[in-house]
C-alpha cells in the first residue's frame, strides 16, 4: 500500500510540476517533458507493468485536464511506461546514459505520434515545421531535463519504497 501511494504522489506531483513549473522555464513556448521522463523511469526500475499504470494515469491526468481527444495521452505514455520496461532486466539503476537515450527516443515519439493523431488528421501537413519548431527543441530540453530528475526520481524510489536486490545486481523490483 505504502509502494502504490508513492508512486500516486509522484504522478500527482510531476503532473502539477509540468503544468506550473515547466510552464514557467519555457524558451520560446517549449517546456520539458517531465512526464515522459517520469513514465520511462518508472519503466526502467520497476518493470513493464508498473511503467505501464504510471503511464497510463499520467496519461489520463493530461488527457483529463488538457486532452482533445480522450485517451490519446493515456494511450501514449502508456505504451512509453511499457516500452522503457523492457530494458528493466538488463539495465542498471544508477547508469544515467539509458534512461537519457529512452527519454529523448520516447519524447519524439510522442510528439510525432501527437503530430500524426492530432495534426495530421486535421490535414495541418507541415511535419517539418513542427519538427523544427517543436519536437527538436522539446527533445533537447526533456534530455537535459532528464540528467537531472532520473536521479530525483531514482533516490525517491529507492529510499521510499521498499525495494529489493535482484541478486547481486542493482536491478531492483518493488513488492
Amino acid at each position: 500500500m505504502r509502494n502504490k501511494l508513492i508512486l500516486v504522489l509522484m504522478v500527482l506531483i510531476s503532473f502539477f510540476l509540468q503544468c506550473t513549473l515547466m510552464k514557467g522555464i519555457a524558451i520560446g513556448g517549449i517546456s520539458p517533458n517531465l512526464l515522459v521522463i517520469l513514465c520511462i523511469s518508472a519503466g526502467l526500475m520497476m518493470g513493464k507493468t508498473c511503467g505501464l499504470f504510471i503511464g497510463f494515469f499520467t496519461g489520463l491526468l493530461v488527457d483529463l485536464f488538457y486532452g482533445y481527444y480522450p485517451g490519446t495521452n493515456a494511450a501514449l505514455y502508456m505504451y512509453l511506461g511499457f516500452i522503457s520496461g523492457f530494458f528493466y532486466q538488463i539495465y542498471y539503476d544508477d547508469d544515467i546514459k539509458l534512461p537519457i537515450l529512452l527519454a529523448t527516443a520516447g519524447d519524439f515519439l510522442y510528439n510525432f505520434l501527437i503530430f500524426a493523431l492530432l495534426f495530421l488528421l486535421q490535414g495541418n501537413t507541415d511535419f517539418f515545421f513542427y519538427l523544427r519548431r517543436v519536437i527538436l527543441p522539446e527533445m533537447i530540453y526533456t534530455l537535459v531535463l532528464t540528467a537531472l530528475v532520473y536521479r530525483l526520481y531514482y533516490k525517491i524510489i529507492h529510499r521510499f519504497m521498499r525495494v529489493k536486490f535482484k541478486d547481486s545486481d542493482s536491478l531492483w523490483f518493488v513488492k
